[in-house]
């Protein structure tokens, strides 16, 4: 199965962020249970977590060099939005 690239990745209230896939789709991704791993605490800070940027070629989601979510993982957990 191809995974849809990620083209934008928006920040919302409550940890979450809607991911816009290279195919057209939308998915929200809740990014709360990651937030209980060491790599990830960083995220609960609101100002950090709405710093988010689309790596180049759109594989993955960062903060900085150390905190990333891979497309794959978006797409597969993210709960689809219409």
């Amino acid at each position: 199965m191809d995974i849809p690239k990620v083209q934008s990745a928006m920040p919302q209230e409550g940890h979450f962020l809607v991911v816009l896939f290279s195919n057209g789709k939308r998915k929200k991704y809740d990014v709360n249970r990651l937030t209980e791993r060491e790599m990830f605490l960083p995220l609960k800070n609101p100002a950090f977590f709405r710093n988010v940027s689309v790596e180049q070629g759109g594989h993955a989601v960062s903060w900085n060099s150390e905190i990333d979510i891979s497309e794959y993982e978006l797409w597969q957990n993210g709960e689809e939005m219409p």
